[in-house]
């Protein structure tokens, strides 16, 4: 069975970007992003529960293997065909080493660092109006999928929207503008619970005052259920990550 036919068994699509989630015009950044995201999601050792989470895992890096080789991705873009034996495809190669090659791991020190970097940036404003748009101002998801946030954010995170709107750029969904107190005050209930978790968290870690933010971060992440960790680490090591080593190309290829 070759690719195709196994990311439609395996992902209800034969379509490789839309197993990954992104449309074809997605930049070789978006692809990696992309991947890594998906691939965390049935990685054998998060994935404990599925079955086939292993075969799933294998699929996504053959996939990842095609669209990351500008040669390859041509050829599936114009024709729709995916060469089956070409190395990358036909060696038996150990995906879990390939996807650790890609994804380095990072350190306190490089989240921290890009904290201060991308806080208050075009990139952090672009992504926050993304998630508005995505969920439709529900901001327990906003607050909750945003990079580098914590409760603490959440007035700069509306300010953020809140122009956006009134430039036009986005338009003003109720959820947003109409939330009910009684959502407000959960929210920020939650946060109060988060705050006295997370000074465990920071003393198991070993973390100083001046990290506690990062503390805060990473227990917000990792009570958000929609994310499940993927939306705080996940974006971060796909920033830092390498660029992906380039399959060599091979003779025939296959729907």
């Amino acid at each position: 069975m070759g690719l195709l036919e196994r990311c439609q068994e395996l992902f209800n699509s034969s379509n490789l970007y839309e197993v990954l989630g992104i449309n074809k015009e997605a930049s070789e950044a978006d692809v990696r992003k992309s991947y890594y995201k998906v691939s965390l999601k049935v990685h054998p050792d998060r994935a404990p529960e599925d079955p086939q989470a292993t075969e799933k895992f294998q699929v996504l890096g053959k996939l990842y293997a095609v669209l990351s080789d500008k040669g390859q991705r041509a050829v599936y873009d114009e024709q729709g065909l995916v060469d089956e034996e070409s190395d990358v495809l036909s060696q038996d190669r150990c995906w879990e080493e390939y996807w650790r090659l890609l994804f380095p791991k990072i350190t306190v020190q490089d989240i921290l660092e890009f904290e201060k970097k991308y806080k208050g940036s075009e990139e952090e404003r672009e992504d926050v109006i993304r998630l508005y748009v995505q969920h439709e101002g529900d901001l327990d998801a906003i607050t909750a999928s945003a990079l580098c946030s914590s409760q603490e954010d959440e007035p700069r995170l509306c300010s953020i929207i809140q122009a956006a709107i009134k430039s036009g750029e986005v338009e003003a969904f109720p959820a947003f503008t109409k939330e009910s107190a009684t959502k407000k005050r959960a929210r920020r209930k939650r946060a109060d619970r988060e705050r006295q978790e997370a000074e465990e968290m920071k003393t198991e870690m070993g973390l100083d005052d001046e990290d506690e933010s990062l503390v805060m971060m990473l227990k917000q992440k990792q009570q958000s259920r929609e994310k499940n960790f993927n939306s705080f680490l996940s974006d971060l090591e796909a920033k830092y990550s390498k660029k992906s080593p380039k399959p060599q190309k091979g003779k025939k290829a296959k729907k």
